[in-house]
């Protein structure tokens, strides 16, 4: 990488600097979005002891279910896990342990996160195990808890456009969690389709400025459909 060209031309270089016991946002929603080659990569690297925070798990054998299924992960901060068989058994038998957190909570501490805003109050989850061991206050005579916001150290991200300088161009529902993570990474990266040269991209069609973008690497994407549904003939 020279200048402002955030380009790479491996993922060993896109990934330099991922070790062990680090945190890690990996975007999607299901497996739409997903960073696939990204998490393939960890997988290669053998890196262990991760903290994965992802709205899910992938499925057992695609995306995060695949570290899951090295044991690569020890934590996971999620919103739905229902579609991974492997993480059921490892979290019901201790070896992974399981935050899991509401939808939109999960999205705001991510948000939160990047914006440099350490934590906020929100009513989801009062009254509930989501509320335990965490602040609680009543404002206006409503009652709300007090959540964290969170960071990682890689934020992995996956985007349908990019230029040369990290501007970012996401399709349709792949968005998803991947810009509010792009933010809140130490060291963002984005997995894309097309990169295309500064200028190409119309800038009111940019989604994330490449200011929050350390690198950035052409792809090539499996796009599994986690639920194919046919009609009958």
């Amino acid at each position: 990488m020279a200048g402002l060209n955030k380009v790479v031309g491996s993922y060993d270089e896109a990934l330099a600097g991922l070790t062990n016991d680090m945190t890690v946002m990996v975007g999607g929603f299901g497996l739409c979005g997903i960073p696939e080659g990204l998490i393939n990569q960890m997988v290669k690297l053998g890196v262990s002891g991760l903290t994965a925070i992802s709205n899910n798990a992938g499925v057992d054998d695609f995306g995060l279910g695949l570290l899951l299924q090295h044991k690569q992960i020890s934590t996971m901060i999620a919103s739905y896990v229902g579609e991974n068989a492997t993480f059921e058994r490892q979290m019901l038998s201790g070896e992974l342990n399981v935050i899991l957190t509401p939808q939109g909570t999960l999205a705001e501490k991510i948000r939160a996160g990047g914006a440099g805003i350490p934590a906020f109050f929100t009513a989801t989850g009062y009254g509930t195990p989501v509320a335990e061991g965490k602040e609680t206050r009543e404002i206006n005579g409503r009652h709300y808890v007090l959540e964290e916001a969170l960071t990682a150290d890689f934020a992995l991200i996956r985007a349908w456009k990019a230029d040369t300088m990290g501007n970012l161009v996401f399709r349709k529902t792949a968005a998803n969690f991947n810009p509010m993570m792009a933010t809140a990474g130490k060291i963002t990266v984005v997995e894309v389709e097309e990169i295309v040269e500064p200028g190409e991209l119309d800038p009111d069609h940019i989604h994330t400025p490449g200011i929050y973008v350390d690198r950035v690497i052409k792809g090539v994407f499996e796009k599994r459909i986690e639920q194919r549904t046919v009609k009958q003939a």
